[in-house]
């Protein structure tokens, strides 16, 4: 069965509306992927019931009724021999089987022989009617076809189902000969992440990412092209490297190009030059030397192939057609074309790629020139780009130069890093790993396969011992080294571990930071994480210190240190309830990150800034940080635990709680995947705030067995920061809610411990609130409910509206008495409008739920509350 990658969305709309109405026209380029929807559809259709398809093609638009022969072929004889005699003789001569052609006069029998037909068909079982390339139906065929299902009455249990071919921006056509009603759906393009997993199952293999985004790019979402190209590129094995061309296969050139080797031959050189051009205009082909750019473009345009808009901009009709005719044209004519052009655009780093396409041998001056446009384009915040060009400069270094070679190869493993191409950043890193004669270029290179590596360090202990042993000396690579060893030691579980080699990195930075800001980056990260650590220690005390010595460091303002020292301040701001001072230390950094951080970076201060702002009920604002985290690089071809994470979250504060739920598994396997079991812990604590407001006591038993793996994981690698005592919190509740109050409360005497003699108040008041809900269940109502009062109290002067909401809700849950009903509606009602005036659309609706219950429960007692 062809795949649905991407089409779940419009295939569950297509199916409501053929369930609803009378019939559903798929419409969208060639290869889009209208076939396999119908296909999909179709093999839902029950046993008993009838399918009459029919796909007809462009030679049978001149014969007679030949779609309505496909259609009925397969109805059984005894239904045509049961319709009334001048019907059936009508019908019989349409399909060929009967003796006497159709007159023209005798279509409308034919039509009502139709009519008759489906609806005996319809007695007998539901009728599916499809018909695939609707734009070759013969015109008869689409006479009837209209005039008959014009003619069935409403009710009836006949649905048609079909698929048309237009050209990118037009409308559909064919509506005339479907039933009035018919709901006409666009097939929407793929998106390069489902492009990149449909190439992944249909190949079975790990293609270049450079295949991979040069398919994504001239594909254009069109899943047929993609899947030829993706063959393509694994049967050619190009473009292995950023700079390789796209192979395009003969197949997909004879389709493309039909109407391309219609034009004349000055026509062709002049499309070969647009398809070489990273930004194609008429003015710039005529300074390259182009005879008659405007002729040109015109005779293209006539033929459907390109454009030229009133600007002079040339556009190709299809990104394909533009890699095809840049793949079709001879290697002679490419480097003529790429020369042409190195003489005339304005801008350098354009300008060396050229330069170096058209002199594609070893070459110091070509290199050089690449070499220093790939550092320009880093400056300049396009790393793709400077991965590129270094990637280039290396490949036209002369073999007598290793050392520039590696130099050229580590900034273009470092520029691919940045810019979240990891297959690049590998190879290239890898290469001089493998061969470089420099012990501290081999250092390099493991750095950077360090920082290549996301969250999956795991494996990555023998990267850094070896590079140790290499670094030696060189006290500033061995404190970057130092600053991984602490990293992996987090992730892997072991913060006690990981303190020490944080330390160790900013010990060891200190001497080196006299040499330059380098240096002082390394020792301001290592001690930001030594204060993340000790916050996780529970250590408050300790990690103002850390971040203290820090700030009295020569940090550059601009720099990576400055930015991750902002993210730590603003990340424990808000952990320690201090919200506007979080918003304040957040304020404006995306902008000020933008161009110069790396991909990671971007999705880190995204990721902080998203548990800010769930924090301080931007439930919004925090989903629209999630759409752009997901169109960052970050982990080409996997998830990235982070993200994954920072989704959950903003769903569980203003999205869907299946949603959240999804993500969080999504997170959980990732971590699995990478050995992460800092965001194990954090994925497992959204989930079970998940399971506990969806409600019911199936979610809350999930939320229960869920959180106590928080609580193992989080004690066994002695985590005790005020995340971790919240889902504390979660926990207590949940398990009271469950009548479990034995338990509750051992949980609520082990949280408090960790929390300390002055725990924050959003960690104080969560606890309450479950300790004031077991309160009630034990039968103290008053002690329970003025325990919750004084928790919602606490929150009313924190920007935590989130928080207030859910504990608002659980206050009427337990005023929930015929004589507290008042009490309970004001509660529940503030929770309402707190919830809604923030989006945060789960509690919201528990808050709705609650209001619900209370006024179906009006009338009666309730000892305990039922917050379920």
């Amino acid at each position: 069965m062809p795949s649905l990658i991407g089409r779940r969305e419009i295939l569950d709309h297509a199916r409501t509306q053929l369930t609803a109405g009378p019939g559903v026209l798929l419409h969208g380029a060639a290869g889009i992927g209208k076939s396999a929807l119908l296909e999909a559809l179709t093999d839902e259709v029950p046993p008993g019931g009838f399918v009459l398809r029919c796909v007809p093609v462009e030679e049978d638009v001149k014969l007679p009724f030949v779609a309505l022969m496909d259609l009925f072929a397969r109805v059984p004889e005894e239904y045509v021999d049961g319709l009334t005699e001048g019907p059936r003789a009508a019908l019989r001569a349409a399909l060929l089987r009967g003796h006497e052609p159709v007159a023209t006069q005798s279509r409308l029998v034919v039509r009502d022989a139709a009519v008759e037909l489906l609806r005996a068909l319809a007695a007998a079982g539901p009728v599916l009617i499809v018909v695939d390339d609707l734009q070759w139906l013969d015109m008869p065929s689409a006479e009837v076809l209209s005039l008959a299902l014009r003619r069935l009455p409403p009710g009836e249990a006949v649905r048609f189902l079909a698929a048309e071919r237009v050209v990118e921006g037009e409308e559909p056509r064919g509506l005339r000969c479907c039933p009035p009603g018919t709901a006409a759906l666009p097939v929407p393009p793929l998106s390069d992440g489902e492009v990149a997993e449909l190439l992944v199952e249909d190949t079975g293999a790990e293609l270049p990412e450079p295949a991979v985004r040069a398919i994504q790019d001239a594909a254009a979402g069109n899943p047929l092209y993609a899947l030829e190209l993706g063959r393509a590129a694994l049967r050619d094995g190009r473009p292995a490297e950023a700079g390789d061309t796209l192979s395009v296969p003969p197949r997909l050139r004879d389709l493309l190009l039909d109407r391309v080797r219609l034009l004349p031959a000055s026509a062709r050189q002049t499309l070969l030059v647009a398809s070489a051009a990273a930004r194609p205009t008429l003015p710039l082909l005529a300074a390259a030397g182009v005879p008659d750019p405007e002729g040109d473009l015109a005779t293209a345009q006539a033929l459907g192939v390109a454009v030229a808009d009133t600007e002079g901009t040339i556009r190709f009709h299809h990104p394909l057609i533009r890699a095809a005719v840049y793949a079709d044209a001879p290697e002679h004519g490419r480097r003529t074309a790429h020369k042409l052009l190195s003489r005339v655009v304005p801008e350098p780093v354009e300008q060396a790629r050229h330069l170096a396409l058209a002199h594609p041998h070893a070459d110091e001056t070509t290199a050089a020139t690449l070499s220093a446009a790939a550092e320009s384009a880093r400056r300049r915040g396009a790393p793709a780009t400077a991965a590129e060009l270094a990637a280039l400069a290396a490949r036209r270094t002369p073999e007598d130069r290793p050392a520039e070679r590696a130099d050229r190869l580590l900034a273009a493993a470092e520029y691919a890093c940045d810019a979240g191409l990891r297959g690049d950043a590998e190879r290239a890193a890898g290469t001089v790993l493998a061969e470089a004669g420099s012990a501290r270029q081999r250092v390099l290179a493991r750095l950077i396969m360090l920082g290549n590596a996301g969250q999956a360090l795991g494996a990555a202990g023998r990267l850094i011992s070896d590079g140790l042993v290499e670094a030696e000396g060189h006290p500033e690579l061995e404190a970057r080294l130092h600053q991984w060893a602490a990293l992996r030691h987090l992730i892997g579980g072991r913060p006690a571990q990981a303190a020490a080699h944080a330390r160790r990195a900013a010990d060891m930075a200190l001497p080196a930071g006299e040499a330059g800001a380098d240096a002082v980056d390394t020792r301001v990260a290592a001690l930001a994480l030594l204060a993340r650590l000790h916050a996780l220690h529970g250590e408050a005390a300790s990690a103002e210190a850390a971040l203290g010595e820090a700030l009295g460091l020569p940090v550059p303002p601009d720099g990576p240190g400055a930015r991750e020292l902002v993210r730590t301040r603003a990340i424990l701001a808000a952990d320690a309830d201090r919200i506007t001072d979080a918003e304040r230390e957040m304020a404006g950094l995306l902008g000020r990150t933008g161009e110069y951080a790396s991909v990671e970076e971007t999705a880190a201060t995204l990721v902080a800034l998203i548990r800010i702002q769930v924090r301080s009920g931007r439930c919004r604002e925090a989903l629209d940080n999630v759409a752009r985290c997901a169109v960052l690089p970050v982990r080409a071809g996997s998830d990235s635990p982070p993200v994954l994470y920072a989704a959950a979250l903003a769903e569980t504060a203003g999205g869907r709680l299946e949603r959240a739920l999804e993500l969080a598994d999504r997170t959980i396997r990732a971590c699995m995947t990478d050995g992460d079991q800092l965001f194990m812990l954090r994925a497992l604590g959204v989930r079970g705030r998940a399971q506990l407001l969806a409600g019911g006591r199936e979610n809350t038993a999930a939320a229960v067995e869920t959180l106590r793996q928080v609580r193992r994981l989080g004690e066994t690698m002695g985590i005790a920061d005020p995340v971790m005592l919240r889902w504390y919190g979660d926990l207590a509740e949940a398990t009271v809610i469950l009548g479990d109050t034995d338990s509750a409360a051992e949980i609520l005497r082990a949280a408090r411990r960790r929390a300390g003699a002055r725990p924050s108040a959003s960690v104080l008041s969560a606890l309450d609130r479950a300790e004031g809900l077991r309160d009630c269940l034990l039968g103290r109502s008053k002690r329970g409910i003025t325990r919750i009062q004084a928790a919602a109290d606490r929150l009313r002067g924190l920007s935590l509206p989130i928080d207030l909401a859910r504990t608002l809700i659980v206050l009427g849950a337990a005023e929930r008495r015929p004589r507290r009903a008042a009490a309970a509606r004001g509660a529940l009602v503030e929770a309402l409008e707190i919830s809604s005036a923030v989006g945060a659309a789960p509690v919201e609706a528990r808050a709705r739920a609650e209001l619900a219950r209370l006024d179906a429960r009006r009338e009666t007692t309730a000892r305990t509350p039922n917050y379920t």
